[in-house]
């Protein structure tokens, strides 16, 4: 009950923020569908009037709006953490008698509606745009609740490095691009998906069956999302330790009061 209030204030406070400042999403849509239209579009000019893309497109899409979904939930937590700092109550939440794990995660979790509203819209244009057909059952819902999950543990380490280091802008862009390493190449190009290496990577095994999902209109496998399931567990559970030592660190060293922005 108190987590559910939690989210629900969380969720309003998220809304009154994108409505204070809408141009910042307005632009978020159009930075997503400019790139992406540049990407497809020059793809097709260098490949030529004869080139036959098959279900290549359709899991490009794929990859690039999960990317799009999954940067903001991966910068979710660091960024909140800078954006506390700045405002100088930082060391007022850590002193909330809720974890710090609970209220940055269910802050997350209640912007993330706002994101993949924004995403659902910005993924109809690009559909409409370049004429690819997805498919969109609803077993799809379970390999996205994967992908936020160990995308939420990459959140979590992020944020510890904002604990420790205090600036990390850097760090937090090029985790964003190596999270499209992590999405966008089909590492099941060689056949239909089975266990290898890259299950071992952050968010590959979800990718997978989303792509199979939308773009291949293939049925879930039930092996490969209980391998998706763990992978996502697994990164999480990283994430969490890594805070919670991250945190007790910085309380050691009164990392907190003095943390500022300058």
């Amino acid at each position: 009950m108190a987590v559910a209030i939690l989210f629900m204030g969380e969720l309003r406070r998220s809304w009154v923020l994108f409505r204070r400042y809408p141009l910042q999403a307005i632009s978020g849509i159009g930075m997503t569908l400019f790139l992406f239209l540049g990407l497809v579009f020059g793809a097709r000019y260098m490949a030529g009037p004869m080139a036959r893309f098959g279900d290549r497109l359709g899991s490009l899409v794929v990859g690039y709006i999960l990317w799009n979904v999954l940067i903001f939930a991966m910068g979710e937590i660091a960024m909140g953490l800078q954006g506390e700092a700045q405002i100088g109550t930082l060391e007022q939440l850590f002193l909330s008698p809720r974890s710090m794990v609970t209220v940055f995660l269910v802050r997350a979790l209640a912007n993330q509606v706002l994101i993949l509203g924004i995403s659902a819209l910005a993924l109809v244009i690009i559909l409409v745009t370049t004429g690819v057909r997805l498919d969109f059952p609803p077993v799809l819902v379970l390999p996205l609740l994967s992908a936020l999950t160990g995308v939420y543990g990459l959140g979590f380490v992020l944020g510890s490095l904002v604990l420790v280091f205090k600036r990390i802008g850097p760090v937090l862009s090029f985790a964003q691009f190596g999270l499209a390493l992590l999405i966008m190449p089909p590492f099941e190009s060689g056949g239909r998906h089975a266990f290898d290496a890259f299950d071992l990577l952050p968010l590959v095994p979800s990718a997978v069956l989303l792509r199979d999902l939308m773009a291949r209109s293939l049925p879930l496998d039930l092996p490969s999302f209980v391998l998706a399931v763990a992978n996502g567990i697994a990164y999480l559970a990283l994430g969490v330790l890594t805070f919670h030592w991250a945190q007790k660190r910085a309380m050691e060293q009164g990392l907190l009061g003095s943390y500022r922005l300058q």
